[in-house]
């Protein structure tokens, strides 16, 4: 029933130098390429995958479920493009999961970049957009994410968005085959909108 999943609630965030958007079956070979080109680099930081999970009938079944749950409202997957001299590029993922309603209000974000555009400030710029867009468009009330304690860039990305450190639990999340210790940041409405909107502005 692959036509019943063809609407895509997931909206298209644009910014000063990227484009989010959900991704496309046409988007297979770049992201295949960037994940296998990427797969040292982004390794320590994920769970286990193997070139089995490249495969374009996994891929296919990832727009399948990103599609079902974008029309719940319970996740939006997003693709980071950048122009590259009139050029698209894919150079990594944003993640909104695990949205809850009524008294919660909150979800998890999380992201990914590519090896070669690691360090431009691109995430940065693409989380940003993401958060203004998790408050102002899904109106939720907080958001949360979870870093490894040596993974300093992620740090910078979440502080230069508003997060703040909010504890540290341990054995947190597999990552490439063990439990891993992670360190919780968090970022409440309150504090976007006296603090990191009025900055934006």
């Amino acid at each position: 029933m692959l036509t019943w999943f063809a609407r895509d609630d997931t909206p298209v965030l644009v910014g000063s130098r990227v484009t989010l958007r959900a991704p496309r079956a046409v988007d297979f070979a770049a992201w295949q390429s960037l994940r296998k080109s990427s797969r040292a680099f982004l390794k320590p930081f994920e769970p286990r995958w193997t070139e089995a999970d490249l495969a374009r009938s996994v891929y296919r079944e990832r727009l399948r479920r990103g599609r079902q749950e974008a029309l719940g409202g319970t996740d939006f997957t997003f693709f980071v493009f950048f122009d590259d001299g009139g050029v698209e590029r894919l150079a990594g993922g944003v993640t909104l999961s695990n949205i809850r309603r009524r008294a919660a209000q909150f979800a998890t974000l999380g992201y990914w970049m590519g090896e070669p555009y690691a360090g431009r400030g691109l995430m940065t710029e693409a989380v940003g957009l993401v958060v203004a867009h998790a408050f102002d468009g899904l109106l939720l009330h907080r958001l949360h994410a979870a870093f490894l304690p040596h993974n300093m860039a992620s740090r910078r990305v979440l502080e230069k968005n508003g997060f703040q450190e909010e504890g540290y639990a341990e054995n947190y999340l597999q990552i490439d085959g063990k439990w891993a210790d992670h360190v919780l940041f968090g970022l409440t409405r309150e504090r976007y909108e006296t603090v990191i909107k009025q900055a934006r502005r």
